[in-house]
């Protein structure tokens, strides 16, 4: 089954959070809070058309899993608060295997990413992840997602738009440019971190 991330994020100060994490305590229960450390993977750049790369996947260790994750971006759905995207994940046991394959097929390292989490699960509708992350070099942000079939697109993206309405979210503090495109920008690249 295709499963779509419909998702919005909203770029903040360090002196918007508190008051943003008031807002949303009012409307969500907390969930957690973690660290996460993505090693992202892209196609050498002799196979590139562009510099940056179209095409990427990642991987995740939560401390106990490695998770592939990828996203087919579906633009023809976006509009000017919400992006979906078509979301890829699946657990691997060995990722030293997975990628002499990926290297094989001439995928290469390609960035880094570090993020702290708090997740917040709305209270009328569980299935809206509101999240107050901190992204090393970029600062902080807020994201909204919600994992939906393709026939819930419509009703996913006017949840998130009316969570948006009730934080008081303004269309101007909208900002949903990817997190590897920012650090790219910045040229923030990194190393690898968790696999020889």
């Amino acid at each position: 089954m295709m499963l779509l991330e419909v998702e919005t994020k909203v770029r903040l100060s360090s002196k918007e959070v508190p008051e943003l994490r008031e807002k949303i305590k009012k409307i969500a229960k907390f969930d957690k809070k973690e660290k996460r450390g993505d090693d992202y993977f892209a196609l050498h750049k002799k196979f590139r058309k562009h510099d940056y790369p179209k095409k990427a996947f990642r991987i995740r260790h939560n401390g106990k899993k490695y998770i592939v994750n990828f996203k087919k971006w579906l633009t023809k759905y976006w509009d000017k608060s919400v992006v979906v995207k078509e979301e890829f994940e699946f657990e691997i046991e060995h990722p030293n295997e997975f990628l002499a394959l990926m290297k094989d097929l001439g995928f290469v390292q390609w960035m880094k990413k570090f993020k702290t989490t708090e997740s917040y699960n709305h209270k009328k509708d569980k299935r809206i992840i509101i999240e107050i992350n901190y992204v090393k070099h970029l600062g902080y942000f807020m994201e909204m997602e919600y994992i939906c079939k393709k026939s819930e697109m419509n009703k996913a993206k006017a949840k998130i738009k009316g969570v948006l309405k009730e934080l008081g979210i303004k269309q101007k503090q909208i900002h949903n440019i990817g997190y590897t495109k920012m650090l790219w920008d910045k040229g923030k690249k990194g190393k690898k971190h968790w696999v020889d």
